[in-house]
């Protein structure tokens, strides 16, 4: 059952709202004086705490009421505080609720907004908790990731990265073929990687191939090997990725793009373990855990007659989808922090413009761009100037006949998720200089 806290130094009042609360299924402890009120914070947990602002019968400023509320607030940054005041103390108690206080009422209070108050606090209070216990929770899942895996010094912060990052380190002890998926730059070969040092064949070579870098008739001297004269140019024996990864792992990326004669000579080896060089007729064993990578949709290929769906299905044991940075916002400062010179440091407004940015380059882009400002700024700290990224698109303006809805939609989405009363809501909006007519 949620407690509220009354601090207030009027038994009536105190019982009425212990009255109230009590219809509602809210338990409710009363605090006679500022002191009282402050060693029940001490001791026992509370969700919501009811204060008068003056508790001096000498003075109505309310200047004892707004030392406790500060009290209160250095204690507990995150406990909601509602303000009971009089009509002569409404400036002190608007200064308050700009330093952090949830909301105020004058009294006499109406019950019904008093309970819509509270109740909204409640549920911004039970948010708050279920999104800690959630931090928790991950900070526990990746020092358990970091305990017992290699992650090969992988930066990430995002649930959806550690998600993709702890898939890896489950598929990585068994002996299946992993097909790793998306967008261009999003850190594909470091999950390979990790793949690859958790795996039983750890200790191996990692050999990689980049099927988009060569020309499709050098792709395949380049995987099985190739005899002197085997083609143009061919006067020495090459030796081919899978026998460099003999004991070990070849990754190779781009998949999507090897040649239709190299996707049929693939789908032998991962079918037999057995190749042969270019320009041979020796039939090789080798045994390697291959890993591949696509930016590419092969389903659709697949539909366009362009990649072998048996293939495809000899690859993909286990697909890793990497998402985009888009789609993992927690990871951008983390990286940008990892790939800053060092010495140097992020202004506040460079953070901004970092987080803003829609990175349809990925890591690789963030990286470039943070390599670029670290050479061609002047000072230790990095501005958003000095990261040159274009600004962001501008908000839409609204046609004439939308001003009102969305007045209507903005008074309601604060109103739901911060918990305030319409005259909070009115002083928010002050404050962000939107009008309330």
């Amino acid at each position: 059952m949620p407690t509220i806290l009354v601090i207030d130094d009027n038994p009536t009042v105190a019982t009425a709202l212990e009255v109230l609360f009590s219809l509602h299924d809210l338990h409710t402890i009363g605090a006679e004086s500022p002191q009282v009120g402050l060693a029940v914070l001490d001791r026992i947990p509370v969700d919501v705490v009811i204060q008068d602002m003056n508790f001096r019968a000498d003075t109505t400023s309310g200047e004892d009421g707004a030392a406790l509320f500060r009290a209160i607030h250095a204690r507990s940054p995150d406990l909601p505080v509602i303000l009971l005041t009089a009509w002569t103390q409404l400036e002190s108690a608007v200064e308050l609720v700009k330093a952090g206080a949830a909301d105020y009422l004058a009294k006499p209070w109406d019950d019904h907004k008093l309970l819509t108050s509270v109740q909204r606090l409640l549920e911004l209070s039970g948010t708050r908790r279920e999104l800690a216990r959630r931090l928790a929770d991950e900070r526990r899942r990746r020092a358990e990731l970091e305990q017992h895996y290699d992650l090969r010094g992988a930066v990430f912060a995002d649930p959806a990265m550690e998600r993709v990052i702890a898939l890896a380190c489950q598929v990585a002890r068994a002996d299946v073929a992993v097909l790793i998926t998306g967008p261009n730059g999003v850190g594909k070969e470091k999950v390979a990687e990790i793949v690859q040092a958790n795996s039983a064949v750890r200790d191996g070579p990692f050999v990689t191939l980049n099927c988009g870098a060569l020309p499709s008739e050098l792709i395949e001297a380049e995987l099985f090997g190739a005899e002197p004269g085997a083609y143009t140019g061919a006067n020495r024996m090459r030796e081919g990725k899978f026998e460099s990864a003999h004991g070990g792992t070849l990754f190779l990326d781009e998949i999507g793009n090897l040649s239709s004669s190299g996707q049929m000579k693939l789908l032998r080896v991962l079918e037999t373990g057995r190749f042969e060089r270019l320009g041979s007729n020796r039939e090789q064993q080798v045994k390697v855990r291959v890993i591949s990578a696509t930016n590419a949709d092969l389903p659709a290929m697949i539909r366009a007659g362009t990649f072998r769906e048996d293939l495809y299905y000899r690859l993909n044991t286990v697909e890793v989808r990497v998402p985009p940075l888009a789609e993992r916002p927690d990871d951008i400062l983390p990286l940008a922090q990892h790939f800053l010179a060092q010495g140097r440091r992020l202004a506040s407004g460079a953070r901004d413009a970092l987080q803003r940015h829609a990175w349809p380059g990925n890591v690789r882009e963030l990286k470039n761009v943070l390599q670029r400002a670290t050479l061609l700024a002047a000072g230790g700290e990095l501005t958003a100037a000095d990261l040159a990224l274009p600004a962001p698109a501008p908000l839409r303006t609204p046609p004439p006949g939308d001003d009102e809805l969305d007045r209507k939609a903005i008074e309601a989405a604060l109103a739901a998720q911060r918990g305030l009363s319409r005259q909070a809501l009115y002083r928010k909006m002050e404050k962000l200089s939107i009008p309330r007519e």
